[in-house]
């Protein structure tokens, strides 16, 4: 007789068919294997013990993975390390290695299982160039004031410093710290100048990019057998970013909302951070920028832009809206991949 599927092995079944998709064939092994033979010690206890409608929204397979990743990147366990990517590795080699870090490097494991993953993914930037070029074009002349939700290390506070490259053409950074080639389909983006007055970030656990353990865990969260991800990170963190504060997001948002900025467009945008808010934190965000939408002017309007899971595929939805004169317009802008590895515009 077989044994009922736990939820969270239901849950990291559905992750490891998600890295699948999204170009990470070691990343699904490592999470199926987990699934099928984790049983016993602190780890195991832990994630079996999670409430099952929880796992997915806390991302608890990625918690674990990347824990994982982070024992490599630290030289922390040279079996380990041994059968990570570049190297190649069968099932039962990955396994015999797999088995006893789970058992020697508990306290770490458990420690990596209590925040919530930060990718802070760099090719989502190329959602904000085009959001960035759209506003320009409806509110010409007027610099961006952001505030970015789930800011992480603030590395997509400054996409004004990366470029969007399609087809040869060029919007963004005309000396950038780094090019973003998303396949792309559909419209393009407006040509517009885009200047940014302000970047501000909130987080409840934000990322220095300045302190070593910070920039470990960014790392290993990026999935070993995706260089190019790391080649992308190592060059955003190899210049200054904006200020991400430490803070519950709705309070950080009603106080940088209480004050239209004249003259500028105010920005407020997450990207894949909504699920991980609290409802009460939802609710009070959306209130706060219902009641400065109310208030926008067409010399300081505001906006909002959400690229998140909507329950659709594929990738997640791109939505802007905007408020001035007491109007309030929403319009979708596309579908990105999780990753920005391809943009669908509309």
């Amino acid at each position: 007789m077989t044994a009922p599927v736990a939820p969270w092995q239901d849950h990291f079944a559905h992750q490891a068919r998600s890295c699948e998709g999204l170009g990470s064939p070691f990343t699904a092994r490592l999470l199926r294997l987990l699934a099928a033979r984790m049983r016993g010690g602190a780890v195991a206890s832990r994630i079996a013990r999670w409430a099952p409608e929880a796992l997915g929204p806390d991302a608890v397979a990625l918690r674990l993975a990347g824990g994982l990743h982070a024992l490599v990147l630290m030289q922390a366990d040279r079996a380990l390390a041994a059968v990570y990517p570049p190297h190649r590795a069968g099932d039962e080699a990955l396994w015999e290695a797999l088995a006893p870090a789970l058992r020697a490097h508990q306290a770490h494991l458990l420690h990596w299982l209590d925040s919530a993953p930060q990718t802070n993914e760099i090719r989502r930037s190329a959602g904000l160039i085009l959001a960035a070029q759209q506003l320009a074009v409806q509110f010409p002349g007027l610099p961006l004031r952001l505030s970015e939700l789930g800011a992480s290390a603030g590395l997509n506070l400054q996409f004004d410093r990366y470029a969007l490259q399609i087809g040869g053409q060029s919007w963004g950074a005309t000396d950038p710290v780094l090019t973003l080639t998303p396949d792309w389909d559909g419209p393009l983006p407006p040509a517009a100048p885009v200047q940014v007055a302000e970047a501000r970030g909130v987080d409840l656990n934000p990322l220095d990019p300045g302190a070593p353990e910070d920039v470990l865990r960014l790392r290993s969260y990026l999935w070993a057998d995706q260089p190019d991800r790391r080649a992308r990170l190592d060059a955003a963190l190899a210049v200054a970013t904006p200020r991400v504060d430490r803070g519950d997001a709705a309070a950080w948002l009603a106080a940088r909302l209480a004050r239209p900025a004249e003259g500028q467009l105010h920005l407020v945008y997450h990207t894949i951070a909504w699920q991980y808010f609290p409802e009460a934190t939802k609710t009070a965000c959306l209130a706060s920028l219902a009641e400065a939408g109310a208030r926008a002017t067409t010399r300081a309007p505001l906006a909002r832009l959400a690229f998140e899971a909507d329950g659709a595929g594929p990738g997640a939805g791109l939505t802007l809206t905007t408020w001035a004169e007491g109007r309030e317009e929403t319009r979708a802008l596309g579908r990105m991949d999780f990753h920005g590895r391809w943009l669908t515009a509309v």
